[in-house]
């Protein structure tokens, strides 16, 4: 009887689909911040590596790569299955994959353990990420751009942990030191459980609501038009676009103030700090503002507004760049998150793929992006190719093709 009642009183606490469920979202928010300070313990590392083990610049390129094709790839797999099949377990199950990996990077003796060690990682990450804005997703109620803003944020703020990671554990205690994030991952699992325990109920309601419903309006939620699959490739590529400067900016800013400033590595770090400080608070904005005035309105305004600043930064002083890329990091993620819930609710009935489409391979090829830059740096140098990249955000003009929101609700 008392699991019967448990069953039953969760159900109706989750039955009211406009109730925005702050509890769930700020625990999935919480392990979100978890699992991306895990994964960014592995950039962090690489000086220790590099000294340590005596890893070539190649050898630390293959680490990155590795981490972010996992990671990424695998994400729109992860989440074209769970869209499929749900499997609410699958979130702890994936962070105890991630301790595994974190376990092995403490202890690994060579390159390859330590390559196996960041698959392991990558993988955990890849289970965790679609399933957690599923959730997020879930949670909203009717304020789906906060709900997602609160989910991104968590993992924003993991990933701008690096530095810190790097200067309080990495660089006293060395590559052992990875050994603390085995307590991370472990406390992520236990906070997953619960969430784990909350998505199962909140199925059973979804289930029950899905037998009212009529098999011919199952079969026009399946139907994809022409037009929604243009949509959907415009916002792929926005994603791209914004995934390429951002990954300009925080891969090969620092190099540039040095060059062209004489700044030194340290102060060259606290201009990467503000970008990534003012883009967690912009990804946190862009949700409530998506809610109030609309996402297209939102989309287009991030990429376009951040257009003459980037276009601004290669020619202002050390000074004012601060500034300058304060704006750009508040601006350009104010999207990030607005992105993900445009490109779920384009596509209803397929939050997992929509997820991991978005956040996953989008910034996986991101990534590959990075490279791309990297040869054009080593072609035609670090001026011209970061005034060049200041172009892409101009690609938001694309957004003025996106269906309206009005249109989004009436698909």
């Amino acid at each position: 009887m008392g699991a019967t009642t448990l069953i039953k009183n969760n159900h109706h606490k989750v039955k009211d689909d406009t109730k925005t469920m702050y509890n769930i979202l700020f625990i999935i928010g919480f392990c979100h911040l978890l699992n991306d300070s895990i994964q960014s313990v592995i950039p962090a590392m690489f000086p220790i590596l590099e000294k340590s083990m005596g890893l070539t610049f190649t050898q630390l390129g293959l680490i990155a790569f590795t981490l972010n094709m996992v990671s990424s790839v695998m994400q729109p797999v992860v989440g074209w299955y769970s869209d499929k099949r749900p499997v609410p377990y699958a979130l702890p199950i994936g962070l105890a994959i991630s301790l595994i990996g974190i376990l092995g990077l403490a202890l690994a003796p060579s390159f390859y353990t330590i390559l196996a060690s960041v698959v392991f990682i990558g993988l955990g990450s890849a289970i965790f990420h679609p399933e957690g804005s599923r959730v997020a997703f879930m949670a909203a109620g009717s304020r789906r751009g906060l709900a997602q803003s609160i989910y991104q944020v968590g993992g924003n703020t993991g990933s701008a942990s690096a530095p810190l990671i790097t200067a309080l554990i990495l660089v006293p205690m060395g590559q052992i030191g990875a050994m603390w994030f085995t307590i991370t991952a472990a406390l992520a699992v236990i906070f997953l459980i619960y969430i784990a325990n909350w998505y199962t109920y909140r199925l059973i309601a979804i289930k029950e609501s899905d037998r009212n419903k009529t098999s011919s309006s199952k079969k026009s939620q399946t139907t994809i038009s022409k037009k929604t699959i243009m949509a959907l490739v415009i916002i792929v590529f926005l994603i791209f676009a914004r995934s390429w400067y951002l990954s300009a900016l925080g891969n090969f800013y620092t190099f540039y103030v040095i060059e062209k400033h004489g700044a030194s590595i340290a102060q060259s770090q606290v201009y990467i700090f503000i970008f990534l400080f003012m883009g967690a608070v912009g990804t946190f904005l862009g949700g409530p503002l998506a809610d109030r005035f609309g996402k297209r309105t939102v989309i287009l305004l991030s990429l376009l507004g951040t257009a003459p600043l980037a276009l601004l930064l290669p020619f202002v002083g050390p000074i004012s760049a601060y500034f300058v890329l304060a704006l750009i990091g508040l601006l350009l993620m104010s999207s990030f998150s607005v992105t993900v819930v445009y490109a779920q609710e384009l596509i209803p009935g397929k939050i997992g793929t929509m997820s991991g489409l978005t956040v996953g391979l989008a910034f996986g090829m991101g990534a590959i992006g990075a490279v791309a830059l990297g040869s054009l740096i080593d072609s035609y140098g670090l001026t011209s190719t970061m005034i060049a990249i200041a172009f892409l955000p101009l690609l938001g003009l694309l957004a003025f093709v996106l269906p309206s929101d009005q249109k989004l609700k009436e698909v």
